[in-house]
């Protein structure tokens, strides 16, 4: 059993995949062609968003929002600990500070009423707060957007893990004034390599991102930024294209997989399930539970042939990288609290029932149920 099984999306699309490669290969077109072009435009129309840029990941994505708003350098960015590091990594790499902020128990995202008190504690001293939409669940934008607004700060929108989620109608990738986004391999809408994307409702701030992603040029050889070399290559996006067909598709079999889950895992009381709030739709990028004795529970499934994973075991305001910034044990409760209790379980679009009965019994026979 695989944690992510990709070769069984393959078995669907790997015909279209390498049809669409060896188009790309014939052309001798590999960096910023038509395929990135029209990947962009696809995702504008999905997201609903005017802008997307492709670049070159997640991270990289978040990096050039943040250099685009050119904050002041020093000033603070609320973010959460209970999230990959590449959040907080991207908002170092541009002479900021991460803030960490405490998560909804339930949601594993922002509090929002912690980032009010955070944003009423530091005022003038935070530029952005940068929302991670974790596991595939968007963050509370419906209270973060007015909470932003009124405190004059830039909300971003680390989307990574939830393409194709929604808040009441609206597509994960278009809440705040930017968004992140990554096609990583076992991500929801994932490619066979690295890349990203940018969305955004601003032309000239989607232009000024354009041109950073080639060294900070806007015409052959003027630099009129410090860039990076952060494009979408045309291999990747021709791969994205294809699966994008099938993305809307992929994101019902999750759904299945997860409610399947969900029944399935109800009758064991050591465990709790993740939520999906009203008006939410997740991508269900993982199946993330909360268990008693969960590093024992790993081992008994391990035993059994059956993966699973710990995002994240070490939240990032005790990463030694992160020490300097004055934060210790007790600082954030509700996400130690979560890092020491949640194990995610395999999940894919085209987990059978069958391998979930198994998983489930096996967590059963763990509890004595």
């Amino acid at each position: 059993m695989k944690f992510i099984d990709l070769s069984r999306g393959y078995a669907r699309y790997g015909s279209e995949i390498e049809a669409a490669v060896l188009r790309v290969l014939q052309s001798t077109r590999y960096i910023l062609g038509p395929e990135v072009s029209a990947l962009e435009k696809e995702l504008t129309e999905f997201v609903g968003v005017s802008e997307a840029v492709g670049v070159s990941s997640g991270t990289d994505a978040l990096l050039l929002i943040l250099k685009a708003f050119e904050f002041p350098p020093g000033s603070l960015v609320l973010t959460p600990a209970f999230t990959f590091v590449a959040t907080a990594e991207a908002i170092r790499r541009v002479g900021l500070i991460p803030y960490f902020v405490d998560i909804d128990p339930l949601t594993y995202n922002l509090s929002p009423e912690e980032v009010e008190e955070a944003l009423k504690k530091l005022s003038g001293k935070v530029s952005a707060v940068m929302a991670v939409s974790l596991f595939g669940l968007p963050a509370d934008f419906e209270r973060l957007e007015p909470l932003c607004r009124e405190y004059g700060v830039v909300l971003i929108e680390d989307a990574c893990q939830s393409l194709g989620a929604e808040l009441h109608g609206r597509r994960s990738g278009s809440f705040g004034k930017a968004a992140a986004t990554s096609f990583f391999p076992a991500k929801p809408l994932g490619g066979a390599g690295d890349g990203g994307m940018v969305f955004i409702h601003d032309r000239k701030l989607a232009e000024k991102i354009r041109a950073l992603r080639i060294h900070g040029q806007t015409e052959t050889y003027y630099y009129e930024y410090s860039g990076i070399n952060g494009r979408l290559d045309e291999l990747q996006a021709a791969i994205l294209r294809v699966k994008l067909r099938y993305f809307e598709e992929e994101l019902s079999l999750r759904e299945e997989v997860a409610e399947r889950y969900r029944q399935l895992l109800s009758e064991i009381p050591e465990i709790r399930v993740p939520i999906v709030p009203e008006g939410y739709r997740s991508s269900w990028a993982q199946f993330t539970i909360r268990a008693e004795a969960r590093d024992e529970l790993r081992a008994h499934l391990a035993g059994k042939g059956i993966p699973t994973a710990i995002y994240y075991p070490i939240p990032l305001h005790l990463q030694p990288v992160f020490r300097d910034l004055g934060f210790s044990e007790g600082s954030l409760p509700q996400t130690e609290k979560a890092a020491k209790e949640v194990l995610s379980l395999p999940m894919h679009p085209y987990l059978e029932a069958e391998e979930q009965i198994f998983i489930v019994e096996a967590i059963k026979e763990f509890y004595g149920r």
